[in-house]
């Protein structure tokens, strides 16, 4: 018996209109409370001109001026016969052949391409969340196999540093590291925030570890044990890959949580991406499209990482 596969374009079609349903509500609750969207203040935010002034060094007269364009190459000899050579905007020249000029006079500008407060705040969140990932994923690895363990000190402390850090907010953790521990020990603040994010992940790291581990049959350990190897062995050659093909997706949501955790770090003047946006608000008064700037950034960050787990789940669910 043949069975006809089902159209799905009209599924397809009433995700569509949901989606335009929801942008529409969104423009009419705006269009209620009269708020005029300015998107063309928002691009300064990633990238911007910067102007630097460029300084006679010492007194000295003005001895030749080159214009290339929007460019001038101006020419310095101070009292001792040094040259100074400096290339400007010509637009910007205050200068002609032949002045006197102090040291510290203005000569001209340039400008070139800087790296905005948004684009700054995408960065400081991408190497917190890096790092602190990559140690609390080592953290999590020694103590979800230590709550497994037979030494009881090893099981009863590692099941106390989990019990203790997921009872407690990320917060107060946060204030802890940065307030009494950074000051014990003189920490930076970068170093607190991703002390207390590598943690607080490693805690919720062991107890996907621990189930993943608990998932495979007695029967591996046992297989693994009567061909010759030993425990240690035997857990990473034979129970660790099972358990990582099971723990895989838990993983990557605590990762993707990790990366939203990192915007807790700004209340220790850590300027990561929604400090970053808080700051761009005060100064652009665009509130709406800052902080839609700032959901799609983050959003920038979690899709790969969400694809790129989906797609390693799928090619270790065809190995088995």
């Amino acid at each position: 018996m043949i069975k006809h596969k089902k159209a799905q374009w009209p599924w397809h079609a009433l995700t569509a209109l949901v989606l335009i349903g929801l942008a529409f509500s969104l423009y009419i609750a705006t269009t209620s409370i009269s708020y005029e969207w300015r998107w063309n203040r928002v691009p300064q935010y990633f990238a911007y001109q910067a102007e630097e002034a460029q300084r006679a060094v010492g007194y000295g007269t003005v001895e030749a001026i080159v214009q290339k364009g929007a460019t001038s190459t101006v020419t310095l000899r101070d009292e001792d016969g040094a040259q100074q050579v400096l290339d400007v905007d010509t637009a910007s020249l205050q200068l002609a052949k032949g002045d006197d000029v102090a040291e510290g006079d203005v000569i001209g500008v340039t400008h070139h391409w800087a790296a905005g407060p948004l684009a700054w705040g995408l960065w400081t969140t991408v190497w917190i969340s890096v790092a602190s990932g990559v140690i609390g994923l080592l953290i999590g690895l020694f103590a979800g196999l230590c709550r497994l363990s037979n030494n009881p000190t090893l099981r009863d402390l590692s099941t106390v540093y989990v019990e203790l850090v997921r009872g407690t907010p990320l917060l107060v953790q946060i204030f802890i590291f940065y307030f009494f521990i950074g000051t014990v020990l003189n920490l930076s603040r970068e170093f607190a925030g991703v002390a207390a994010l590598a943690l607080f992940t490693g805690a919720y790291v062991a107890e996907i570890v621990r189930a993943g581990v608990q998932s495979i049959a007695r029967g591996q350990s046992e297989a693994a044990r009567s061909l010759g190897l030993n425990a240690s062995q035997s857990m990473r050659h034979v129970i660790l890959p099972q358990a990582f093909k099971r723990v895989l997706p838990p993983l990557a949501g605590q990762f993707i949580s990790l990366v939203k955790d990192t915007s807790l770090v700004s209340v220790i003047a850590i300027t990561e991406l929604t400090k970053s946006g808080r700051e761009a608000i005060t100064t652009s008064f665009s509130t709406f499209e800052i902080w839609f700037c700032v959901a799609g950034l983050y959003l920038l960050i979690n899709l790969p990482l969400s694809h790129i787990a989906s797609r390693l789940e799928r090619r270790l669910a065809q190995s088995d």
